[in-house]
Parts: structure tokens; C-alpha cells; sequence
């Protein structure tokens, strides 16, 4: 049975009092943006609002985490974990907003600095309200942005100094309206590896003689075109797989009769599932040895791995869409379809059941914003309230509250 919606929300018009303190510390970190595993002021500044609230901190954690640990006051041994990240881009910001980023060449371009602001305002929340039976450590993680904090908090004993029966997660999205949810089980955003091939010649001169040259030009232009045959004849049409080039590098632009004796493709590689994550990574290698061969060159392969796919677990993805629903007073969360972003988030969901929402934070006149990882976008305060409620009704979806 569908449970009642709720006409109002406490946490809701609790949090909208607060707003104007949340959204300022909210802007504080945007204007002084860190990126990952360099976020000294951000996790300091987390750690101290933690300490006002009387919650029990642990900073270092993976080098720069924090976990801020609350327990309920009701008995019960249940532990889950809300996590939120910290870092930013390597983005110059053009927003014009009078809380810009005063770190040249970097920008909260994907909205973490209002992670960790929700996350925020529900430690405060959730530690003047503890009537819940069990603990729930707040994870606010360092370098998400691929520089492998979650991997760093893990390998740092994360779950075993801060035991969680589930752990949940959750990113804006401004392509969505502000207000909605959106989540669906199973792989929710693709595995995210790279690629570097580097195809070595002879070289010589382009126009007197290149009869008597092997040239990796012709290579690596087969090469490319071939890759999107690994699309179309090796992985199975109704998956999904995706490789693309981002940068081709060799020659001289001075010296354009010049063939060159070396250049290097490198590109990404997204995938769900592993069966097609493992084909990708053959056929790339086998392809670049075997073109280059063809052609009398040599080959340098390296296909590197970087975060799993993310995965939902399909009892902790009904948690997450109750309370996203619980927060609602009208619509239903949607169920979104696969994204092929990256997340490291999947490293804990490999660690730990649970499960990854998307809140949106559009707010133009079609319902959408600037998109993340662009110098235009801006993280919507408006939503903080939702956003905290959200955690709120997480762990009372978990853990009981003792609400009306």
C-alpha cells in the first residue's frame, strides 16, 4: 500500500528558517572552491560545524574525510551512512555571482559544496532531533572528482572504524526540475575507465619520400575509425557501451611535411556491466597491436581502470524512493534511465549495500540549469531544505524516528 503523503513536512519548514544560514555556508564554500585531497579549509570547516552541534567528529580519514557520528537516543543497533562530497573542478567560473570562486582556475562546477551544505543542515537537524534507534555516521568524502577519495577512505578502514548496514548517496541535477527525485536500481551510472595508445615509426619527410617511411598517421586513423566497430560488432546491441577519442597528439604544426615517428590517441571508456567492460578493454589492445602490425609499427596499450560502474541495490533503492516520496507533497520519484557519468560513490556500494538518488535543482524558465561541469553552472539553495529532508527521512526510513 502506497503510504500517505504528507501535506506538509516539519523538516521542511524547520529548515526553511535556516536557510539563510545554510545557503551562506553554502556560497562560503563555493567562493573558496579546493580540489580533491586538497580540501584543507573545506573538511576544517565541516569538522567545525560538526563539533557546534555536539556531534562526535573524526577528521583524516582517507587523508582529508570526515565523519561525523550521531546516535539515536531509542535503542537499536542498526548503523547507516549518509555520504556527501567536498572537492571541485578544475573550471574557470563565468557565473558573475558575488560568491564566485576566488580561486582562479577552479570552481564548485558540480555542486558538492550543496552536498556537503544538505548534509550539514541534516547533522544539525538529526542532532536536536535523536529520537531514532541506532547510529548513523555522516561520511563527507574528499576527491570524487577523480582522484579516488572514496577508494582512499575505504582503503583508510572507513567501514570498519564506522561500521554502516547500508550507506546512501545523492547529487544534484540541474537538468531536472528543482524538486524532483529521480533514481532507479540496479547500474545507475556507468564504470569509467581511459585509454592511452601510442603508435611508434620510423617518420620521414611527407613529401620527397614517404615511401619509405611507416607512418602512424594512417595507424591512428584507422585506429579511431575501428574503435566504434568494438560499439557495433562486439558488444551485444541492447547493452550500452560507449568510446570516445579526447585527444590525438604527434607531429609538428611548424613542420607539417614532417611524418612523425610516434603519436598517442588517448580516450574513455564507459560500460555497466563487467562482461562489456572486460571486451572493451580486449578489443581496444587488441586492435591498436594488431593495425599497427599491419603496418609495419609498433604498439603501447594501456587500458586503465578507473571507478565501477554504480550499482543500486534494489532494497536500499525502495528505502531511498519512500523517503524521497515521504519529502513530497506532490509527484512520485522517477525512475531515470542509465546515465553514463561516473561516480566513486559505486566504490561504497561494492563495500556496503545501498543506494544513489538524484534531487533536481532547475530552476530556469524550462525547468533546467547550466549543466554540472561547466563554468555557468550554480548550485540551486533553494533545494537545501528539500535536500535535508530527504536525509532526515532517510534515517527515519531506516531507523524510526518517533515522527508524526
Amino acid at each position: 500500500m502506497e503510504r500517505a503523503r504528507p501535506m506538509t513536512n516539519p523538516v521542511i519548514d524547520g529548515v526553511k528558517a535556516w536557510l539563510p544560514d545554510l545557503a551562506a555556508i553554502r556560497q562560503d564554500i563555493h567562493a573558496h572552491p579546493e580540489l580533491g585531497m586538497e580540501e584543507t579549509r573545506t573538511a576544517a570547516l565541516v569538522a567545525r560545524e560538526l563539533r557546534a552541534l555536539g556531534i562526535e567528529v573524526t577528521e583524516g580519514v582517507g587523508k582529508l574525510g570526515v565523519v561525523g557520528t550521531i546516535k539515536g537516543i531509542r535503542p537499536g543497533q542498526r548503523v547507516i551512512g549518509l555520504r556527501a562530497d567536498m572537492d571541485a573542478l578544475q573550471i574557470t567560473e563565468q557565473t558573475g555571482k558575488p560568491y564566485a570562486s576566488t580561486n582562479i582556475g577552479v570552481m564548485h562546477a558540480c555542486g558538492h559544496d550543496g552536498h556537503t551544505t544538505m548534509l550539514l543542515g541534516a547533522a544539525r537537524w538529526l542532532s536536536q532531533h535523536r529520537d531514532f534507534a541506532g547510529t548513523v555516521h555522516l561520511i563527507f568524502q574528499p576527491a570524487e572528482e577523480g582522484r579516488g577519495g572514496a577508494k582512499a577512505m575505504i582503503a583508510d578502514g572507513l567501514f570498519d572504524r564506522f561500521p554502516c548496514d547500508a550507506v546512501y548517496g545523492l547529487h544534484n541535477a540541474p537538468t531536472m526540475p528543482a524538486g524532483v527525485f529521480g533514481i532507479r536500481p540496479g547500474p545507475a551510472l556507468a564504470a569509467s575507465d581511459r585509454f592511452f595508445v601510442t603508435f611508434r615509426g620510423t617518420g620521414g619527410h611527407g613529401g620527397s619520400s614517404p615511401h619509405l617511411a611507416t607512418d602512424v598517421t594512417v595507424v591512428q586513423a584507422h585506429f579511431v575509425l575501428a574503435l566504434q566497430t568494438i560499439i557495433g560488432r562486439n558488444v551485444p546491441a541492447i547493452e550500452a557501451a560507449v568510446l570516445s577519442v579526447g585527444s590525438i597528439q604527434g607531429g609538428s604544426p611548424v613542420s607539417p611535411n614532417v611524418m612523425p615517428a610516434e603519436i598517442t590517441i588517448t580516450g574513455t571508456a564507459r560500460s555497466y556491466l563487467p562482461a562489456v567492460r572486460d571486451t572493451l578493454e580486449k578489443r581496444v589492445i587488441e586492435l591498436a597491436n594488431g593495425l599497427a602490425a599491419s603496418y609495419g609499427c609498433t604498439a603501447e596499450a594501456v587500458y586503465r581502470r578507473g571507478v565501477p560502474a554504480l550499482v543500486n541495490h534494489a532494497e536500499q533503492t525502495e528505502v531511498a524512493r519512500h523517503a524521497a516520496n515521504a519529502v513530497l507533497s506532490e509527484g512520485e520519484v522517477a525512475t531515470i534511465p542509465p546515465i553514463t557519468g561516473a561516480e566513486d560513490f559505486a566504490l561504497m556500494l561494492e563495500a556496503r549495500p545501498g543506494a544513489f538518488i538524484f534531487l533536481g535543482g532547475g530552476k530556469g524558465p524550462d525547468g533546467t540549469s547550466p549543466e554540472v561541469h561547466t563554468p555557468l553552472y550554480d548550485f540551486n539553495d533553494d533545494i537545501i531544505p528539500l535536500g535535508v529532508a530527504y536525509w532526515v527521512s532517510v534515517v527515519e526510513q531506516e531507523m524510526g524516528s518517533g515522527r508524526a
